[in-house]
C-alpha cells in the first residue's frame, strides 16, 4: 500500500516536472512581449490565426501564446499570472483537471489557455456554477479578450435566440451548465435551422468541476410538456399517508433513504381505498401515487430538501444550498410535495427530451477543469471522463491551522459550544465563516446566536440574492456569517484590515456534510494565499451522517476509550478517521448512483444521436428529400409484402396487402386484387413502388415550386419523428422506473433495460417509416405549408 501511495505521489511530481519545462518556455518570451508596444500585442492575435490557418498546431503556439496573453492581462487587469497559473493554464490546455486551492486565482489561470484555444475560431465555451458568476467573469475578463481582438458573449436563461446564437457566435462565450444543456436540447426540437443557436462544441472549461461533473450528475436535464393527469389521486394518497405511524405502518431505510409499508400498514391501506389487494396489478398507478406520498412526507424534509415560497415548492440543491430555479422532481415526487404542504398542485408533465451532464459534456471535442477539491474523486474524473486530476502547488505556503473534529453527544450540547466558540472569536474581533448543511440549520442557529447577543448575516437559499455584499464583508473584524454550502463556490473572502493578526478568518463547520470535497470547499475559505486562519468541525452523535453510517462504530469506539457517552466531548484524530470513513461509504454510494445513471443514459444516448443526427439532416437539406423518403416507401413495402406472402403462393394474403395498399398509398378506385395476382413477392414490391413513384412525380407536378416541395417533405418528417420520439421517450422513462422490479426475478435490471430499450427503438423507427410513408403518400397538398 505504502508503495502505490508513493508511485502515485510520485507520478503527480514527474507531471508537474513535465509541465514545468513547458512553463519555463512561457516566462522565457516574457521581456520579448514587454518589450512591444500595445499595437503590436494586440496584432500577435491575428498573426496566431494566420499561422494556425497554415498548419501550426495550438500545442505549437502555447508558449508565445500564454506569454501574450500574460503580458496584456498585466496591462488591462493589473495581474500577471504567476508560475504555478501557467502551470494550471497548461493542464487546462491539455484537457485535464487543474486542482488549485481557494484564493489562488483559478479565474486568472483561465485565460491564457482560453486565448490560446479561441485562436482556432471553433469557439471556447467556460461554465460557472450560476449566472452570477458566468456575468461577473464576462464582464472583468471580457475587457482583456476584447482588447486582444476576441468576441466575448454571454449566455444566460432571460436571452431571446438571436442574443443567445450571437453569444454562441462569439470567439468565446461565457454560460452556466444547464443554460448549455438545455440549448443543446432545444437546437434538436427545433424545425428551422436559423432556430439553431448552438455551433458544434469544440473546448470547454469547467469551473467548479466538481460540483458541476459531479453532484450535479444525478440530475438529468429534461425538458417537459403537459401530460394529462389527475391530481385528486395526489391529494388521497397525502392524506393516507398522513394518517400512519412509524415503525406499526410503515419503516424507513436512512441508509438508502428508501421507505415501505408494513403488514399492518398494507391491511390500512386497503381498507382506506376500499380495495382486496393493494398490489393487484389494476393498482400500479395507485401504488406509484401512495410511494410518492409516503417519500413526500416522511424522507423529503422542508428547508433541507426544498423550501416553501409564495405557494411554491422550490428544491434546494444539497451540494450547494442554492435554489434549483426552474427545476422540479420527475416522476410525480413534486406533486406529491406539494400536496403534503398544500399548495397548488401543477398537472404532470411528460419527457419531451433528456441528456444527463456526463453525456452532455463528453461530446466536447475537449473538455476541462479547474475546482479546488477534485482528488477524492479522480477515479471517477478519469472513468467517466478521461481526465486526469493535476494538484497545482500554491503559490505561498499554507498557513492554515486545521483541528481536529469535536465529538458532542447530543445536538443540544453541540450548539451550545459552537455558540460560545462563536461568541468568544467575534468578541476578540476574529471574523467567523460557519458552515450548516441545511437551510433549517442554518436558521436555528441564527436564533441561537440572536439569544447570546451576537450580531451575524445569513446566507441560504431564502436570501442568497444578497450574497456578495454578504461575502464581500465576512472577513472583516468581528464579522459572524452563518452560510448553507453556497458560501463555498466561487467566491473569495479577503481579509479586512488587521484581521490578520487576529488569527485571520475561523471557518466552523457544524457538521460533517456527505462528501469530504464539499467539507474541503469549506476549509478552503480560511487561509487563502498564505493567509493565517484556522478549521473547526463540531460533531454529535446525533447528526444526519452520524445516524446512517457512523453512530454504532463510534459509540463502540468511545467505549473502548472508557468514555461515558452522555457527557462525552472528543477531539481525536481517530474521530475524524471514522468519519471520513463513513464520508466513503456516501461517496462510493453515490458514485454508483451516477455511474448507473449513465448506464442507463448511455442506452439513451445512442438513440439520441440517431434521431438526432437524422433530424439535422432533413432540417439542413437545401435540394430535396426524395433520396430519403423513398428508401422509406421501399422497406416499409417490402415489410408488408414480405409478412403477407409467407408460405405456399396459394395461402398468401393477397387482400392484406390490398387493403394497405388503399389505406396507406393509392385511391381506392385506383388499384384492385387483380393488379397483385399471379405475381411473385418481388413483382408485388416492384408494382407497389412503381406506384409510389407515380404518386410522388403527382405532388412534384402540384407543387411547381421545388421549395415548397421540400417544404412539404420536411413538414411530413419531422411531424412523425417528433411525435413518436417524444412518446418513445417517456416510455423509455416508465421502463427505468419499473425495471428494477426484474431484479427480484434474478434477472439484470440493465440488461434487461437494454434489451427492452433496443426492441423498442427497432419497433419506433418500423412506426415512424411507416408512418411517413402514410402520410406522404396519402396526403393532400396546399399551396401554403409550413413546417
Amino acid at each position: 500500500m505504502a508503495n502505490f501511495l508513493k508511485q502515485w505521489v510520485e507520478s503527480d511530481k514527474r507531471e508537474l516536472k513535465r509541465l514545468g519545462h513547458i512553463a519555463d518556455r512561457v516566462e522565457a518570451r516574457a521581456d520579448e512581449m514587454a518589450a512591444l508596444t500595445d499595437d503590436e500585442l494586440k496584432a500577435k492575435t491575428t498573426e496566431f490565426k494566420e499561422r494556425y490557418k497554415q498548419g501550426e498546431t495550438l500545442d505549437q503556439l502555447l508558449p508565445e501564446a500564454f506569454a501574450v496573453s500574460r503580458e496584456a492581462a498585466k496591462r488591462i487587469l493589473g495581474l500577471y499570472p504567476y508560475r504555478v497559473q501557467i502551470i494550471g493554464g497548461i493542464v487546462l490546455h491539455e484537457g485535464n483537471i487543474a486542482e488549485m486551492r481557494t484564493g489562488e486565482g483559478k479565474t486568472l489561470t483561465a485565460t491564457m489557455p482560453v486565448y490560446l484555444n479561441a485562436i482556432s475560431g471553433e469557439g471556447v465555451h467556460v461554465v460557472t456554477v450560476n449566472e452570477y458568476l458566468s456575468e461577473r467573469d464576462a464582464t472583468e475578463m471580457g475587457e482583456l479578450y476584447n482588447w486582444l481582438g476576441l468576441t466575448v458573449g454571454l449566455n444566460v436563461s432571460n436571452k431571446t435566440p438571436e442574443e443567445k446564437r450571437e453569444a454562441y457566435n462569439s470567439d468565446i462565450t461565457y454560460s452556466t451548465n444547464s443554460e448549455l444543456g438545455f440549448d443543446y436540447l432545444r437546437d434538436n426540437m427545433v424545425v428551422y435551422r436559423e432556430d439553431m443557436v448552438q455551433r458544434p462544441l469544440n473546448f470547454v472549461i469547467v469551473d467548479e468541476v466538481d460540483s458541476i461533473l459531479i453532484d450535479e450528475a444525478r440530475t438529468p436535464l429534461i425538458i417537459s410538456g403537459q401530460a394529462t393527469g389527475t391530481t385528486t389521486l395526489y391529494t388521497r394518497t397525502d392524506r393516507f399517508a398522513k394518517t400512519l405511524v412509524e415503525e406499526d405502518d410503515y419503516k424507513v431505510d436512512l441508509e438508502s433513504k428508501t421507505i415501505s409499508l408494513t403488514e399492518e400498514g398494507i391491511r390500512k391501506g386497503e381498507k382506506y381505498f376500499g380495495l382486496t389487494n393493494l398490489y393487484d396489478p389494476d393498482n400500479m398507478a395507485l401504488n406509484h401515487h401512495l410511494d410518492n406520498a409516503l417519500r413526500a412526507n416522511y424522507i423529503m424534509l422542508r428547508d433541507k430538501d426544498y423550501v416553501v415560497k409564495e405557494g411554491e415548492v422550490l428544491i434546494v440543491d444539497q451540494f450547494t444550498g442554492r435554489i434549483m430555479d426552474g427545476r422540479r422532481y420527475s416522476d410525480g415526487l413534486h406533486q406529491a410535495i406539494e400536496a403534503k404542504e398544500h399548495v397548488d398542485i401543477e398537472e404532470e408533465t411528460k419527457t419531451m427530451a433528456n441528456i444527463t451532464y456526463q453525456n452532455f459534456f463528453r461530446m466536447y471535442k475537449k473538455l476541462s477543469g479547474m475546482t479546488g477539491t477534485a482528488k477524492t474523486e479522480k477515479e471517477e474524473f478519469r472513468e467517466i471522463y478521461n481526465m486526469e486530476v493535476i494538484s497545482i502547488p500554491t503559490n505561498r505556503p499554507i498557513l492554515r491551522d486545521d483541528r481536529s473534529d469535536v465529538l458532542y453527544p447530543t445536538l443540544a450540547s453541540k450548539f451550545n459550544a459552537v455558540v460560545a466558540d462563536i461568541k468568544q472569536r467575534h468578541e476578540n474581533g476574529q471574523p467567523v465563516l460557519v458552515g450548516t448543511v441545511a437551510v433549517e440549520t442554518s436558521e436555528l442557529l441564527s436564533e441561537l446566536l440572536d439569544q447570546a447577543g451576537v450580531p451575524h448575516a445569513v446566507l441560504n437559499a431564502k436570501n442568497h440574492a444578497l450574497e456578495a455584499e454578504i461575502i464581500m464583508n465576512a472577513g472583516q473584524r468581528g464579522a459572524v456569517t452563518i452560510a448553507t454550502n453556497m458560501a463555498g463556490r466561487g467566491t473569495d473572502i479577503k481579509l479586512g484590515p488587521g484581521v490578520k493578526d487576529l488569527g485571520g478568518l475561523a471557518v466552523i463547520g457544524t457538521e460533517r456534510h456527505e462528501s469530504r470535497r464539499i467539507d474541503n470547499q469549506l476549509r478552503g475559505r480560511a487561509g487563502r494565499q498564505g493567509d493565517p486562519g484556522l478549521t473547526q468541525f463540531y460533531l454529535s452523535l446525533e447528526d444526519d451522517l452520524m445516524l446512517r453510517f457512523g453512530s454504532e462504530r463510534i459509540k463502540d469506539f468511545l467505549e473502548k476509550m472508557k468514555v461515558a457517552a452522555d457527557d462525552a466531548v472528543i477531539q481525536s484524530n481517530l474521530i475524524t478517521k471514522q468519519v471520513e470513513s463513513a464520508q466513503k461509504r456516501v461517496e462510493g454510494n453515490n458514485y454508483d448512483t451516477r455511474k448507473q445513471v449513465l448506464q442507463y443514459d448511455d442506452v439513451m444516448r445512442e438513440q439520441r444521436e440517431i434521431i438526432y443526427a437524422q433530424r439535422q439532416q432533413v432540417i439542413m437539406e437545401e435540394n430535396s428529400l426524395k433520396p430519403v423518403i423513398m428508401p422509406i416507401i421501399e422497406r416499409t413495402v417490402g415489410y408488408v409484402v414480405k409478412t403477407h406472402t409467407q408460405g405456399e403462393q396459394a395461402n398468401w394474403d393477397l387482400q392484406g396487402i390490398l387493403d394497405y395498399a388503399i389505406a396507406n398509398m393509392v385511391n381506392e378506385d385506383s388499384i384492385s386484387l387483380s393488379d397483385l395476382t399471379g405475381k411473385s413477392a418481388s413483382e408485388i414490391t416492384d408494382y407497389l413502388m412503381e406506384r409510389a413513384q407515380a404518386n410522388y412525380a403527382m405532388k412534384e407536378k402540384q407543387l411547381y415550386d421545388a421549395s415548397q416541395m421540400l417544404e412539404f417533405e420536411k413538414v411530413v418528417i419531422l411531424r412523425v419523428v417528433d411525435n413518436l420520439w417524444t412518446e418513445h421517450i417517456d416510455e423509455m422513462d416508465q421502463l427505468r422506473q419499473s425495471i428494477g422490479l426484474r431484479g427480484y426475478g434474478q434477472l439484470n435490471p440493465l440488461v434487461e433495460y437494454q434489451a427492452d430499450g433496443f426492441r423498442m427503438f427497432k419497433q419506433m423507427v418500423g412506426t415512424i417509416e411507416s408512418d411517413i410513408t402514410r402520410l406522404f403518400l396519402k396526403a393532400e397538398i396546399r399551396q401554403n405549408i409550413k413546417r
